[in-house]
């Protein structure tokens, strides 16, 4: 297995941690040898158009990983490997997350937690909204959002590279997030982000952490025999939930059927039945996909910024070839 698959790349997530209904597999075998061959030159175009340094992908079928892969660059400043760079020899050493940090959830939803309009008015993707959330799980369950999303999401799903902050282990990996000048078009490495809106913000992993994620999906709430969820809660969270607002997600993303579930994406597409969300943070975008009626499912990190529309482009060329290359048994 190619070891650029465990580099780390920020993931952004939603608070309300949710997985798939159980839906019947078409007995298929994926041969990924003929996916790949006809996606990477799709890959390869895509880090050209979206200015992203670098990704990792996974392709994904039933309960296991079919194939990883990653390209480009995760970091970019090659003088400083050369000692060339005209920079002293000074350390300074400062702390990674500067002189603040976020409030709690407490302090921030204290301060923060205002209503603008009534509800059902409109879409507004909100991210106060999931941290509300997030402090509801800290009250129910009586333990920390994050040690709660430790025990019952990242441990039984085996996301061992996989936090909310990197651990001295996981920094050493961690892809450099780029944004593109807009005077000069280059590549320029600029900081990490925690937020205030956090657990909606951002978490950090590898992509073979999030296949893991997408197998859970795919395979109705279950991971290795484990069930995370219930079918009856599943069922309601990839249930498009108001008719009135369907035709796409905020304008990038889904058909005519497409709407949010709780938390997920969803639609139908030539009919079959897709989940999917992204995230972004500068220098960070993601994308999983997945096609519950195949059980077919696609997952990319990359170091881009600002790169949604060219990794749903990617992800649907991707889902195609594994639907061409499929025997049906």
């Amino acid at each position: 297995m190619n070891n650029w698959s465990r580099r780390l790349f920020a993931v952004i997530i939603a608070v309300a941690i949710i997985a798939v209904v159980a839906a019947l597999a078409h007995g298929q075998s994926v041969n990924a040898e003929r996916v790949v061959a006809e996606l990477e030159p799709e890959i390869q175009r895509t880090l050209l158009a979206g200015n992203i340094p670098s990704a990792s992908i996974a392709l994904v079928e039933n309960d296991r990983v079919i194939w990883t892969g990653a390209y480009g660059y995760s970091n970019l400043f090659r003088h400083l490997l050369t000692h060339t760079s005209g920079l002293p020899a000074d350390f300074g050493p400062f702390p990674v997350w500067g002189d603040t940090v976020p409030p709690s959830l407490d302090d921030y939803l204290r301060q923060s937690l205002k209503v603008s309009r009534a509800p059902l008015v409109k879409v507004e993707y909100s991210n106060t909204a999931f941290t509300l959330v997030g402090y509801l799980v800290q009250k129910l369950s009586g333990v920390s959002y994050k040690q709660y999303i430790q025990d019952n999401i990242f441990t039984p799903l085996e996301m061992t590279s996989t936090a909310f902050e990197p651990r001295p282990d996981m920094e050493e990996r961690l892809a450099i997030p780029y944004v593109v000048d807009e005077k000069t078009h280059s590549q320029v490495g600029t900081v990490r982000l925690k937020a205030s809106v956090w657990p909606a913000g951002l978490v950090y992993g590898t992509v073979l952490n999030q296949a893991n994620w997408l197998i859970c999906n795919l395979n109705g709430g279950v991971f290795k025999g484990k069930r995370l969820i219930s079918e009856d809660t599943l069922n309601q969270m990839f249930t498009r939930q108001y008719d009135q607002f369907k035709g796409g997600i905020e304008g990038i993303w889904g058909n005519e059927t497409a709407g949010f579930g709780l938390t997920w994406w969803s639609e139908v597409r030539d009919g079959d039945r897709y989940f999917a969300h992204s995230g972004s943070v500068p220098g960070y975008t993601a994308f999983l996909l997945g096609n519950r009626d195949r059980k077919l499912g696609f997952a990319i990190l990359t170091n881009g910024n600002r790169a949604h529309p060219h990794l749903f482009k990617l992800a649907d060329k991707a889902m195609d070839l594994m639907k061409k290359h499929s025997m049906k048994s």
